[in-house]
């Protein structure tokens, strides 16, 4: 009998050691989901100039990239704008970037290298076109650009390709009717206040900080881009379909505007990747860029426009993999 109990005994201590390790487990489940690894290893975020929106974007970015994928390290790379942004994601020598749609189409159409793995994550805000001149400039169109310093932006920038397509849309040849200088927004401002320009171009979210700080010590005004101007850079064909017409708010640039809109040039701007990419990073990329978007847009504002019912829309890339994960998880 004592031996029966024993053997009965025993049992229960084993049925309660069970008991207590499947609540055990099932309070670690609890508190630590299965099946939801988290993203690790590295990636590089190719960025833009060091006082563009891209790169003031990029750097508030990347906080809020440490903070929701603790197990990634990540790297900021300066560049001067979208085409090379375009080329490093492409040939692998950058993992995320920001690049205008016209960029990413021309860099499709052309077959460089890496094109065909390029994939979209975010439609993130619009850049606008803005021609740039003195206050007392006589430039009040395009057109007015022939036989001017002109700062073009530089090599590799997505406002070089638009700027020589505005241009010759006027009828201007960009490398025989003006003086190009090929500079980036780091350096036009202050040469247009020190005279050494005329006008410049710059591409990019509103306000843009160097123009900003430009128009409260210099007084500029921005030329207006008007319908047939676009008219006639649409009909092109081809990249130049990502144009449309816009208006920069009365309030975009307080000192320059004078209380009034300017007619210009919209581009979608677009978070992009390559089929290399892992889903899961990617998925959690694309997540952080829509959570953070009040909280970035504090400062940098363009990052304000960020909308999820439209951020499902990389025309003309396909989405990759791991931003369809989020978007099928997310509501609007």
């Amino acid at each position: 009998m004592p031996h029966a109990l024993s053997r009965f005994g025993r049992r229960r201590t084993l049925q309660g050691g069970a008991a207590a390790a499947v609540v055990l487990g099932l309070l670690l489940w609890w508190v630590s989901p299965l099946g939801e690894p988290e993203p690790s290893g590295s990636l590089t975020f190719s960025t833009g100039v060091r006082s563009g929106v891209y790169q003031r974007y990029g750097e508030r970015l990347e906080g809020a990239l440490a903070k929701d994928m603790p197990k990634v390290s990540i790297r900021l790379k300066n560049s001067v704008g979208s085409q090379q942004n375009i080329e490093r994601v492409a040939t692998g020598k950058a993992d995320f970037t920001v690049a205008t749609a016209d960029a990413v189409a021309t860099y499709l159409q052309s077959g460089k290298p890496g094109a065909e793995r390029l994939r979209g994550c975010v439609r993130l805000y619009d850049d606008y076109v803005q021609l740039i001149v003195p206050r007392d400039s006589g430039i009040r169109t395009v057109a007015g650009l022939r036989g001017k310093r002109v700062g073009v932006g530089q090599q590799g920038s997505g406002v070089l390709l638009v700027a020589d397509r505005l241009m010759r849309a006027a009828g201007i040849d960009p490398a025989e009717d003006i003086t190009p200088v090929e500079a980036g927004i780091d350096t036009m401002p202050a040469r247009l206040a020190d005279g050494r320009l005329d006008a410049f171009f710059w591409s990019g979210g509103l306000p843009t900080g160097a123009v900003e700080d430009l128009a409260e010590r210099f007084a500029i005004r921005l030329v207006p881009l008007e319908d047939e101007l676009i008219s006639e850079l649409q009909a092109v064909g081809g990249s130049t379909r990502h144009y449309r017409s816009a208006a920069m708010p009365a309030d975009a640039y307080d000192h320059a505007h004078q209380g009034q809109p300017v007619p210009t040039v919209a581009v979608a701007n677009l978070l992009i990747t390559t089929d290399r990419t892992d889903p899961l990073m990617t998925e959690a990329f694309t997540r952080t860029v829509i959570d953070s978007r009040d909280r970035i847009g504090r400062e940098v504002h363009a990052a304000q426009l960020v909308d999820l019912r439209t951020a499902i829309y990389t025309d003309p890339l396909p989405l990759h993999e791991g931003a369809q994960r989020y978007y099928r998880s997310a509501k609007p």
